[in-house]
């Protein structure tokens, strides 16, 4: 009770004076002489490499998005298309996990009817990222559709194969996600740690890894610690998210980020961790402040 009312304080503050007070929650993290237009965090442990996904904040540009993020000690931002790419970089940021129009969750490489598009479209934009020093891009299994296991492992494989050749000479890795199939993304084939791990182990290269997303797997499996500390090596990039709801990583959900974060960190981990939950505050960049601070272990 005492956090609810905590954080209801503060959304009634920044509303009402639109001043940051967040001594409590960020443990005097954020400058409080500087308004929401201009946050700072004082020096992060840089233990953890911080992004965020921008499609969590539809109703910031992303030009202004990028300089906010960078105040609070973000380095890159996830799922920008190539497009969008040289806004990041004008801000000192990078493009953490590249994509575009053509990447789709639910048409993904599982069905070998999609092959020939994704194959063709891929191409390009693996290319573009290797020009653009962007070391990955995202890629979906697709949903199932009547799909069993070992058709969508031997599709997926297929298809991927001649993509990751082309990933292993250009020093980009490809990253599929791993998605929950009972609330966000139902019938989605790659919804559990070990579908992706025999698929990893299928084609068998370092530049096909995935993206781990802590709240999908929490819905989907639990047991996040153990799986990290167990499976880390198939994984290149991390997501977060507050259970149940995708919202804020505080203590209004089930997870423990700070332990998460930890274990990751021992793992010996170097890439990035992307927040992406959906803020609920009324300055939603207080929100990833929050969640910035939470991470930083």
């Amino acid at each position: 009770m005492e956090s609810k009312e905590r954080r209801s304080a503060i959304k009634k503050i920044i509303a009402t004076s639109g001043t940051i007070v967040l001594g409590d929650v960020m443990k005097g993290s954020i400058d409080q002489t500087k308004t929401s237009k201009k946050m700072e965090i004082k020096k992060l442990k840089e233990n953890i490499n911080h992004a965020v996904c921008k499609w969590c904040y539809p109703d910031i540009p992303l030009d202004e998005f990028s300089e906010k993020a960078k105040d609070i000690g973000i380095k890159g931002i996830d799922l920008l298309r190539p497009d969008e790419w040289h806004v990041a970089k004008k801000h000192g940021l990078i493009c953490s996990m590249g994509t575009d129009f053509f990447a789709s969750i639910k048409r993904g490489f599982n069905d070998k009817g999609n092959h020939a598009s994704l194959i063709s479209n891929y191409e390009g934009l693996i290319k573009k990222a290797a020009d653009n020093g962007i070391q990955q891009v995202i890629v979906f299994s697709g949903d199932r559709k009547g799909i069993n296991d070992d058709e969508g492992w031997d599709n997926c494989a297929k298809g991927l194969e001649p993509l990751v050749k082309l990933a292993e000479k250009l020093g980009v890795t490809l990253t599929m996600e791993l998605l929950n199939s009972k609330v966000n993304h139902k019938d989605y084939q790659c919804d559990h740690t070990l579908w992706g791990v025999e698929l990893v182990n299928k084609i068998g290269s370092p530049n096909f890894k995935l993206l781990y997303d802590i709240y999908h797997m929490q819905i989907m499996e639990g047991d996040i610690i153990a799986t990290i500390q167990n499976y880390h090596d198939y994984f290149s990039h991390y997501h977060t998210g507050g259970v149940p709801g995708r919202n804020e990583i505080n203590d209004s959900q089930e997870l423990n980020y700070t332990a998460i974060m930890e274990a990751i960190q021992k793992t010996g981990y170097t890439g990035f961790v992307a927040q992406e939950f959906i803020p609920t505050y009324e300055d939603k960049m207080v929100a990833l402040a929050e969640g910035i601070r939470i991470c930083d272990v």
